[in-house]
């Protein structure tokens, strides 16, 4: 059993989810937040049996992930 940090986000027409620290993209989604979580972790096995436990970023494991907030002109 390994914890993979997973970021979710809520979008109008449902949610997002995608996990940190992986090689390779991985992505789910669901109209609830509770499906967009199940379908990632699904996705994250795949990812894993199908390119194998290599895709793990071991040396650099992610400790801590933070959301904010950057004003930019456009």
């Amino acid at each position: 059993m390994r914890q993979i940090k997973v970021v979710v986000e809520k979008h109008p027409d449902g949610y997002v989810a995608y996990p940190l620290g992986l090689k390779g993209v991985v992505v789910g989604e669901g109209e609830t937040y509770e499906k967009a979580l199940a379908d990632v972790k699904s996705a994250i096995v795949f990812h894993i049996e199908t390119f194998g436990s290599e895709v793990l970023d071991e040396e650099t494991p992610v400790l801590e992930a933070f959301v904010a907030e950057a004003g930019v002109t456009v």
